[in-house]
């Protein structure tokens, strides 16, 4: 049952709050209810599921192997759920942190379409106080915030968007019930993650698809397949094991890392370790060789294979190019992983808009106007990402000790501690 009572002047006392009901607050109210602890969860969507419940748009999974981006609390409910690819699509992900809330009964203790507006710590008292949109009031001597890194959707504050006439949507927050782009002229503004994952099902439904890029990225050809029964039996045999190395990782995952320095390898050796990364798929290749981050020449003939590759599949050269990372060194900036990406732009109503060589001014009543003129279109796609990381926890801004906003805390920009980063020239 949930928990949406009428706002009231009365202060409801917990041992913990924790804000936010995807992944990372499912699990600690898990835990600190298996401690013994009193908890209230509060989360603005209608649903759990955190940022598996907004990005609903077409396309979106996980580019983590789905076996891998699970819960490793309990091991039944490991090797009872099985997921029907290798990389998991939003719904499914969406059902399996439904069935995780109704597997633990954690739903009694989540409170939905709730947004907590203030959220201040009380020195004296050793107590955080909270105040919901509502006007309800609730106090604890925790706090857990599990806003997420990718929850803050952003809207390029790109000049005409208040003129543009016809709908637009933000990958972040589709539709629930979708949106029918049959006959229509459609722009995708944005290829990063979630644009390399829809576009090409966009194209599949629309007329024609404008694409309308400012970096290219490095995409990687996801490579999935239906579950096969022989991995996933592996997997859950050998669970433990897994979760343990994980754990030990640099990634926190279970893609294996090559312990040899490319640099130490023949040109045939790197070769042959960059083909099976491909053909692994996902994000593989980020840990082909040891060095692949540290040595610049290492990394640039990563990079140039993949650009190679996508000069093999995209037919137009001038496309192919444009497409292709340059003076951006490959896992410097989020690796892309999607299926049939770069193949899409071979598509006869699919146009990609180099937004480097000819600039977005503004959008109009109509569209979308660059340096080379404007582009009509039915609708306006922003795949323009999040406020990613900090964006969530700086629209809360709680206060601490001495008083002190958040916002002021982090105005000098992110610090590191113990923190050293080195590229070799």
């Amino acid at each position: 049952m949930n928990v949406n009572e009428p706002p009231t002047t009365t202060v409801q006392e917990f041992d913990a709050v924790i804000v936010g009901a995807g992944f990372a607050g499912l699990y600690a109210l898990k835990k600190l209810r298996d401690l013994g602890l009193s908890v209230r969860v509060f989360e603005a969507g209608a649903g759990v599921g955190g940022t598996w419940y907004h990005n609903r748009y077409p396309g979106a999974r996980c580019d983590i192997e789905s076996l891998d981006y699970s819960y490793s609390f309990d091991d039944d409910l490991q090797q009872d759920w099985s997921w029907s690819e290798r990389y998991a699509a939003q719904p499914e992900i969406l059902r399996y942190l439904n069935h995780v809330a109704d597997r633990f009964d954690l739903r009694k203790d989540v409170q939905l379409d709730t947004y907590v507006s203030s959220a201040a710590y009380d020195e004296n008292a050793r107590t955080w106080r909270f105040e919901t949109d509502g006007g309800d009031r609730f106090e604890s001597r925790y706090a857990i915030m599990a806003t997420g890194v990718l929850s803050v959707p952003q809207v390029p504050a790109v000049a005409g968007l208040e003129d543009f006439t016809k709908p637009w949507y933000h990958s972040g927050d589709w539709p629930r019930e979708g949106v029918d782009l049959r006959g229509k002229r459609v722009a995708v503004i944005g290829t990063g993650s979630s644009g390399t994952q829809m576009i090409p099902l966009l194209a599949q439904e629309a007329d024609e698809l404008l694409v309308f890029q400012r970096t290219p990225n490095f995409c990687m050809p996801a490579q999935n397949y239906p579950m096969k029964p022989s991995v996933e039996s592996e997997w859950k045999a050998n669970y433990t094991q897994r979760r343990v190395f994980a754990r030990q990782s640099s990634f926190g995952h279970n893609q294996a890392s090559n312990p040899a320095a490319g640099k130490d390898l023949t040109e045939s050796q790197r070769r042959d370790e960059l083909e099976s990364r491909w053909n692994l798929g996902g994000l593989y290749m980020m840990r082909a060789f040891s060095d692949i981050l540290t040595d610049l020449d290492v990394n640039e003939e990563a990079s140039e294979f993949v650009r190679a590759k996508i000069r093999s599949i995209v037919a137009d050269p001038r496309t192919a190019e444009a497409l292709s990372p340059r003076g951006l060194p490959l896992g410097t900036k989020r690796l892309c992983s999607g299926t049939g990406y770069y193949e899409t732009f071979n598509r006869d109503n699919v146009t990609l808009i180099d937004t480097r060589t000819a600039p977005i001014e503004r959008l109009t009543a109509n569209g979308v106007l660059t340096a080379d003129g404007e582009h009509a279109v039915d609708v306006i796609v922003f795949a323009t990402g999040f406020d990613a990381m900090t964006g969530a926890l700086n629209r809360l801004n709680p206060v601490g000790r001495d008083g002190t906003q958040l916002r002021q805390h982090w105005a000098g920009g992110p610090r590191t501690y113990l923190g050293l980063g080195h590229v070799s020239q």
